[in-house]
C-alpha cells in the first residue's frame, strides 16, 4: 500500500507538470521565464507567463513528485513514512476538493488513504523499539 501511494504520488506530480509544459503549452513562455520577464510581474494582474510558471514550474506537480519519491525511497528501505504526510496531503486535497472539484483530487485522496492504511499496518506488524531503551 505505501509504495502504491508513492507511484500516486510521484505519477500525478510528473503528470501535472509534463501535461503543464507541454498539453497546455506553458514552456513556450520560457524565454520570458529566464529574461526577468516576471521580476515585476503583479499577481493579481497576472500575465500568460506568469500564469504559464505558475501552472508549471512553480506549480504543486514538483514537490509532489518528491513526496511520491521520498515515500518510495523509505518503502524501499522498510521505513514506515510519518502519517503526517498522509495528513497533510489529505487536508490539502480537501481544499482542493472544494476549491476546484472537477481535478484529480480522488486520485490524491486514494494515495494518501493507501499511505494511512499501509503506515498503520507497517507499525502494528512491527512496532517501533521502546523509545530510550539500547538496541541489542
Amino acid at each position: 500500500m505505501i509504495k502504491w501511494a508513492g507511484w500516486i504520488f510521484a505519477l500525478c506530480g510528473t503528470l501535472h507538470t509534463i501535461g503543464a509544459l507541454t498539453v497546455e503549452k506553458a514552456a513556450r513562455h520560457a524565454g520570458t521565464w529566464f529574461s526577468g520577464g516576471l521580476w515585476h510581474e503583479d499577481l493579481a494582474d497576472m500575465s500568460s507567463a506568469g500564469s504559464a510558471y505558475w501552472l508549471s514550474v512553480e506549480s504543486f506537480g514538483i514537490p509532489l513528485f518528491l513526496i511520491g519519491l521520498t515515500v518510495l525511497w523509505l518503502d524501499r528501505r522498510g521505513i514506515v513514512p510519518p502519517a503526517f504526510i498522509a495528513w497533510t496531503l489529505g487536508a490539502w486535497t480537501a481544499v482542493g476538493a472544494v476549491v476546484l472539484p472537477f481535478t484529480p483530487w480522488p486520485l490524491f485522496a486514494i494515495g494518501c488513504a493507501l499511505l494511512l492504511i499501509g503506515a498503520r499496518r507497517a507499525r502494528r506488524e512491527n512496532p517501533a523499539p521502546e523509545a530510550g531503551l539500547p538496541q541489542a
